[in-house]
């Protein structure tokens, strides 16, 4: 390929002629720029540059050549003489206004971190909800309407908080969430998640729009026989999803957790907000005839299936033998559907409150289970609960109600901020140790397995429960 002038990669920035360089080669992106599911100014905003680190933020680096083709490269440019992007210094910047690692003494200590530090883009796509996120906030407070029951002279000097999940062990009955594109967080991404979690001995489940590739992740464990889970959303094209599921195969993975409750990306508005404040130009014409999302959470979740069905689980059966995990699951019947599908497992889930705001809370959700089908609550099928977890007294409220392990999902990516990274997640996750082991010892657990429904106290939840269930 020739080579390109960085003088003239610059006279490309309109929506006329627009060349961006990534990872070293220069594309002709001018027919793009009207299709991106984010939104024009998205690109805009780099063009006639080096969009490297905004483009690996969220794609993995494959997709430029999978989307725009071989015809659209114009050629070879010298990345070291456009303009650097200083990424250190945006992370020693954070760390200067970032407070002692240590003196985070509770999981809510980071939220407070990351909102100052983050960029206001990247706090608006992680820390929102639905519409006016009444999901998202209750999903929390749930756990306030549950009351622990201790029981006393249990010989509690030494307490087991180990488990399995899925038949791989895990030192906490908790795992990260699939939160996707880390690096708007930190450089290091879902790979500092995986070193983190890898260090204190619990799993990670990567999301299918990370923003690092499965295999950097698989490379940054801590050791070869650590486990990795990845969470996949069906592509329109299920085809794609087959590919994907043999690359994560090849790569290692343990199982395989299908997202459900998302089949439309729910309405952030904060998300929305943030990107629209971005925008360079606009047509109006074109913004009321053309309309969409502008926000983060738009912009990389187009591909995502709004036709899987129940079918679809049999089809995923034919193309991988891994364990597969439902998640997303939102009531009582579907629950047990799932169950009489043979699914290894299932997540309640309403997506963090981030799809269908007033969606009931996962935990309202396993109480059902626990009124309405109590069968279903066995080793055939492990249940897992995400949304909401912030106290190791949450923790334990699940489990009681028959969790096998829940998921922390947010707080991932608040502890990684202000230059945190590896360091915020590892001591994030010390945090709900140390509060585990307290509080079992308070309710007389000296291991998960002795963690009892007798030990919480539903009866102010149990009031909203739905009053009848067919099944």
């Amino acid at each position: 390929m020739a080579a390109v002038d960085v003088r003239e990669l610059a006279t490309h920035n309109s929506r006329d002629s627009c060349w961006l360089a990534i990872n070293g080669i220069v594309w002709d992106v001018t027919a793009f720029v009207s299709e991106h599911p984010g939104g024009a100014n998205l690109i805009l905003k780099v063009a006639g540059k080096d969009a490297t680190e905004q483009y690996e933020t969220f794609h993995s680096p494959e997709l430029v050549e999978e989307t725009l083709g071989l015809d659209a490269r114009k050629g070879i440019i010298d990345s070291a003489s456009i303009p650097p992007v200083d990424k250190q210094s945006e992370l020693k910047r954070q760390e200067r206004t970032s407070p002692l690692l240590s003196s985070m003494v509770s999981v809510n200590d980071f939220e407070g971190v990351a909102e100052k530090t983050m960029t206001p883009a990247a706090w608006a796509y992680v820390s929102s909800g639905a519409d006016d996120e009444i999901s998202t906030r209750e999903n929390g407070r749930i756990y306030q309407k549950v009351f622990l029951r201790g029981r006393v002279l249990r010989k509690v000097g030494s307490v087991d908080c180990s488990t399995e999940i899925l038949g791989c062990k895990s030192a906490l009955p908790i795992y990260t969430s699939p939160v996707g594109l880390a690096k708007l967080v930190h450089p290091s991404g879902e790979c500092a998640i995986a070193a983190a979690d890898g260090k204190e001995g619990i799993i990670q489940v990567v999301n299918t729009v990370s923003s690092m590739p499965i295999e950097a992740i698989m490379d940054a464990r801590v050791s070869k026989d650590q486990t990795i889970f990845w969470q996949l959303y069906a592509d329109k094209d299920l085809q794609k999803s087959e590919t994907f599921v043999r690359r994560v195969e090849k790569a290692g993975v343990k199982a395989i957790w299908l997202t459900v409750d998302s089949p439309v990306v729910g309405n952030r508005e904060r998300d929305e907000r943030s990107k629209s404040a971005a925008v360079i130009e606009e047509d109006l014409e074109t913004t009321v005839d053309t309309p969409q999302g502008v926000g983060i959470a738009k912009a990389n979740t187009g591909f995502i299936n709004a036709d899987i069905e129940w079918a679809t689980i049999e089809w995923l059966r034919g193309v991988t033998k891994l364990p597969l995990v439902i998640k997303g699951v939102q009531s009582v019947e579907d629950a047990v559907m799932a169950f009489d599908h043979g699914i290894d497992g299932i997540v309640l889930s309403n997506h963090g409150g981030r799809s269908q705001d007033t969606a009931q809370p996962p935990l309202l959700t396993l109480l059902e289970i626990n009124h309405y089908a109590p069968h279903i609550l066995d080793k055939h099928m492990q249940v897992f609960v995400d949304g909401g977890i912030r106290r190791g007294t949450d923790i334990i409220k699940a489990l009681a109600l028959g969790a096998t392990a829940v998921g922390i999902g947010r707080p991932v990516l608040y502890s990684m901020s202000g230059g945190y990274g590896e360091y915020g997640v590892r001591r994030m996750i010390q945090i709900l140790r140390n509060e585990l082991q307290t509080n079992m010892a308070f309710i007389g657990a000296k291991n998960v397995r002795e963690i009892a429904r007798g030990m919480v106290n539903t009866r102010r939840l149990e009031k909203l429960m739905i009053g009848s269930v067919r099944l």
